[in-house]
């Protein structure tokens, strides 16, 4: 019984674990593109990745507009490599019409965002945490 018991408490406790957000989830606010604007990008657990969808975009004075590209995924297939480090996936950057491979660094509510393709890489600026 008790074993029984052990072993049911180890279960909930595991699953409690398995439940918790990997702490990169939420919402972030990128810095300003080519083109002057910027967005907010959310982002999720995406099965056994981290991946990031443009949910609202905002022009060079900061005013809200529709963008072409919200509501698709600007970064996917991102690995949590441990140490607040993500790499193994890509990011798209609309402003150059781009996929990179990209590597982020998480520092509390500051998300640091590069990408490389062929050797030449581009920051993607400090991004700030929204919520």
């Amino acid at each position: 019984m008790r074993t029984l018991l052990t072993a049911a408490a180890m279960t909930l406790v595991m699953g409690g674990a398995a439940l918790a957000a990997d702490p990169i989830v939420g919402t972030w606010q990128t810095i300003a593109d080519d083109n002057g604007n910027s967005g907010q990008i959310q982002i999720s657990e995406c099965g056994n990745a981290i991946c990031g969808t443009l949910v609202q975009s905002f022009d060079s004075s900061g005013k809200a507009f529709k963008s072409a590209n919200q509501g698709r995924k600007l970064i996917w297939d991102m690995q949590n490599e441990g140490g607040g480090k993500y790499g193994g996936g890509k990011v798209y950057s609309p402003d150059r019409d781009k996929t990179y491979n990209g590597q982020l660094v998480l520092s509390g509510n500051s998300l640091d965002v590069k990408g490389c393709v062929l050797g030449i890489c581009r920051s993607g600026g400090k991004w700030k945490r929204v919520k």
